[in-house]
């Protein structure tokens, strides 16, 4: 799953690479194909495995949530649906394709869901806004020496008692020592526990 990812990077016909920031992370501008990709790579379960990450997240009627690199906005919509109508959540995706489709999928939805093109290293947000941050397969995206940066970034705009919720491929975590990582960004309370045959690591953190 992970190759073909890495393959299909940047294989779009209709590129906005001139309106994203600027940022050293890899990008991906197929929009249009992505929510099938996904779908197939997960075997048709791809909803169900959003699902779990969002009960792993344990979201609260009220809470403010962000999505960080939200693709096409499945988690992000999830999210807000947890929130409910008290709360508000937002959506930033360094991809202008993807935060178009983000914001259309919202629109048929009538969510009231803010996404925004934006990249996890420079948060357009104040410090403590949130009570949750979700990320969802994205780490693995960028490169060893923004990681650090990135979870500061996460850690800057978490609320005291707010948490962190990671998936991505259980073997890049452990690869790339995404959980000392978290630590090292601030977060006392860290765990992994597994999530779909062992293939996805889902780190919450506190």
């Amino acid at each position: 799953m992970h190759s073909l990812l890495r393959h299909l990077h940047g294989n779009d016909d209709h590129v906005h690479a001139d309106t994203a920031p600027q940022t050293t992370g890899t990008l991906i501008h197929w929009a249009k194909r992505y929510d099938f990709i996904v779908q197939f790579m997960a075997f048709g379960q791809a909803r169900r495995l959003r699902r779990k990450s969002i009960d792993a997240a344990q979201i609260k009627p009220g809470e403010r949530i962000l999505d960080v690199g939200c693709g096409t906005g499945d988690l992000t919509l999830l999210a807000k649906e947890r929130a409910g109508s008290t709360g508000q959540v937002y959506g930033i995706d360094a991809a202008t394709e993807m935060i178009d489709v983000a914001r259309g999928k919202a629109a048929r939805a009538k969510a009231e869901v803010d996404f925004r093109v934006s990249v996890i290293e420079q948060l357009p947000f104040p410090a403590e806004s949130f009570d949750v941050v979700l990320s969802s397969l994205m780490m693995h995206h960028l490169p060893d020496d923004l990681k650090p940066k990135a979870l500061a970034e996460v850690r800057r705009v978490i609320k005291p008692g707010g948490r962190l919720l990671l998936v991505d491929f259980k073997g890049q975590i452990e690869k790339q020592g995404v959980m000392a990582l978290v630590k090292e960004a601030g977060f006392a309370q860290v765990e992994m526990r597994s999530l779909w045959f062992n293939t996805l690591g889902v780190i919450r953190a506190a």
